[in-house]
């Protein structure tokens, strides 16, 4: 393989796993070390460049592999932010490096912390099998309630780093936040899934109900974090959110514009790097 081709391989493999989407990874990997000193762990360390790279590859390259009809319509792709439109070589390719990248670091983990991260290995499997290969992101409900899968971030951190079990607020509160994320992506490509026959939750119920929808699940959220968590930071946050996606169900466009969602997701990104720190060091998920 040439020098070239082999620059070419590595840049399409990072816009394949989306850095776009690296920040949140992080941001749900930290919940669990709320206020603990970890960062001179190795284990830390390590868990902390799973959850971007290897972990994207494998939930979006086995995302990319089925999605051809529909990503090639899609203006947002061939990105970094939003992830790469692989052609027809490398869709058969990416199994092989989606295996080779994990398997370094199932080694390490057992190493770690035992055998019990072979568990968790097959549990991210089978999270992704059941989405991408058993059609879950083509059954309306099924794709929502399949981001429940993003919880295994804080049981790899848990159980990499020793530390205690996110509690169970956080827990229903991040399920949610996922669902309602993934709700939100759909709303953003509802035309390009249409088009290619691809029947999600947005698809089915239509962009208005689908808005309404994300607000309901907002602002259970927000219910969550105002009865749970300490300070009202996160219950404010998840409020406003809710009041603008209320008025833009009501008033806004059937379709957002690809400069909106593009200053959506970096303002995202922005806010999830501002506020790791903060969140870290007050324990805003931690039970008050």
């Amino acid at each position: 393989m040439s020098s070239e081709l082999l620059k070419s391989r590595i840049i399409e493999l990072v816009k394949i796993a989306r850095p776009g989407f690296w920040p949140t990874h992080i941001w749900f990997y930290l919940l669990p070390f709320a206020q603990l000193d970890m960062f001179g762990s190795f284990a830390f360390w390590l868990g902390a460049v799973y959850v971007c790279f290897p972990l994207g590859l494998l939930m979006f390259g086995w995302n990319d592999i089925g999605d051809f009809a529909t990503d090639s319509i899609n203006p947002r792709k061939d990105s970094f932010l939003f992830g790469a439109s692989p052609d027809h070589r490398m869709r058969e390719e990416l199994p092989w490096y989606i295996v080779a990248i994990q398997i370094p670091f199932l080694i390490a983990f057992v190493a770690i912390a035992g055998w019990k991260m072979v568990g968790w290995f097959v549990a991210i499997i089978a999270a992704n099998g059941c989405y991408n290969s058993l059609g879950f992101k083509r059954r309306p409900w099924l794709d929502l309630l399949n981001q429940t899968g993003y919880l295994l971030v804080f049981v790899l951190a848990s159980w990499l780093c020793g530390v205690d079990q996110l509690n169970a607020p956080a827990m229903v509160f991040s399920a949610l936040f996922a669902m309602h994320s993934h709700l939100f992506g759909q709303i953003m490509d509802i035309d390009e899934d249409r088009r290619g026959g691809r029947r999600t939750t947005a698809v089915t119920i239509g962009v208005r109900k689908s808005k309404l929808l994300l607000v309901a699940l907002l602002v259970v959220e927000a219910a969550i974090a105002f009865t749970y968590f300490r300070g009202a930071m996160v219950s404010w946050f998840m409020l406003a959110a809710a009041c603008f996606f209320l008025i833009d169900a009501l008033v806004g466009p059937k379709r957002y514009p690809l400069y909106f969602v593009t200053a959506f997701f970096i303002a995202w990104n922005l806010i999830a790097v501002a506020t790791m720190h903060i969140i870290w060091r007050y324990g805003l998920f931690v039970l008050a």
